[in-house]
């Protein structure tokens, strides 16, 4: 009987969890100069993974990795892991990045605390903030790259005499990166269970080594320019059209390197949404100004195409990066998993 009780006790905890409303919180200082704390509204975005545009292996591999965090209370115990989880999004903007922060805050059923960086005085401030948040929950810092400045220090030249104050010593903000390293991944970071934290970039490679190792971000996610499979799930959303002989046209351009942005080809579907025929033409067309040798071979271009590798032929072992390109594609994606499970 003692074990139906806890049963039903936890079921109802789950039940309880599920069908609450959402909040969304943001860190203030407090009403009437208060200490930190945060303030909530309530949660309506309706992003969800199957509105998402976003290619489905990508949408089946984070899925599948939410429905075993969720479950995996008893292997966090066992192997003398907190039972947290961090990801990374990066990418150019119009990517679907907060898009795919909502899908997994709807998905999990997790209120959301979305903290402003430049809003907290200190790292025993940021300490404060963590420990006030709830169990299953998410935390978000967007565009942590941003924030505060958290470049690689290899590749800062040393300071000498003391220097000058950081850019967040002047403003007066003292989060240092240690201090974020100690909020991620540190002792205090195992106050609460059932915890996702999720960072957001647009320049990965800008970030120190020390905030992308396993344990602190442990799936890094590219989301990248629009692939034909993200487009059809875009023509579906905002034409209801699951096939056109226009699509061939479409997926020819996308895979000849024209890269747009998911925001970009939105935008031109909600332009034509009662006239299907005009609205794949005028994708077309843009598609056709966006070829390569319209697009600048700068040095940034370059490495970017270095850091993407396609998920097209995704390999279901675990521990290690994922890799294989697609048959003419030239945008490769990247989608990255520990070894923590």
């Amino acid at each position: 009987m003692s074990a139906y009780f806890d049963y039903i006790a936890n079921s109802a905890a789950e039940l309880k969890t599920l069908n609450r409303g959402r909040t969304l919180y943001t860190n203030n200082k407090g009403k009437w100069g208060g200490g930190p704390g945060w303030t909530g509204v309530p949660f309506k975005h309706p992003s969800s993974f199957d509105s998402l545009a976003l290619d489905p292996t990508h949408k089946n591999k984070i899925i599948r990795d939410l429905d075993r965090f969720r479950q995996g209370k008893e292997f966090h115990s066992r192997v003398g892991r907190p039972w947290k989880r961090g990801y990374l999004l990066y990418g150019p903007p119009g990517t679907g990045k907060s898009s795919l922060v909502a899908a997994i805050a709807n998905y999990m059923k997790y209120n959301v605390y979305d903290l402003e960086l430049t809003k907290v005085t200190d790292n025993s401030e940021l300490r404060t903030l963590l420990i006030q948040t709830t169990n299953k929950s998410m935390i978000v810092i967007e565009d942590i790259d941003c924030s505060l400045d958290l470049s690689n220090r290899l590749s800062k030249p040393p300071k000498l005499d003391g220097g000058n104050m950081d850019d967040e010593e002047k403003s007066g903000s003292r989060v240092t990166l240690s201090g974020i390293l100690n909020f991620t991944d540190g002792l205090w970071s195992c106050c609460g269970e059932e915890r996702i934290i999720i960072f957001t970039t647009n320049h990965k490679d800008r970030l120190d080594p020390a905030l992308l190792r396993p344990g602190r971000m442990d799936m890094r996610i590219y989301l990248s320019f629009c692939t034909f499979p993200a487009f059809k799930c875009l023509a579906f959303n905002y034409l209801q059209i699951e096939d056109h002989p226009l699509f061939s046209a479409v997926e020819e351009r996308m895979s000849g390197g024209a890269e747009m942005t998911p925001a970009e080809i939105s935008e031109i579907l909600i332009e034509h949404l009662d006239d299907s025929l005009k609205a794949l033409n005028a994708v077309i067309s843009a598609l056709n100004g966006k070829e390569p040798s319209a697009i600048p071979n700068s040095l940034e271009r370059q490495e970017a195409v270095e850091e993407r590798i396609s998920t097209s032929h995704i390999h279901e072992e675990e521990g290690v990066r994922f890799r294989g390109r697609g048959v003419g594609q030239k945008g490769p994606e990247v989608l990255e998993l520990s070894n923590g499970y």
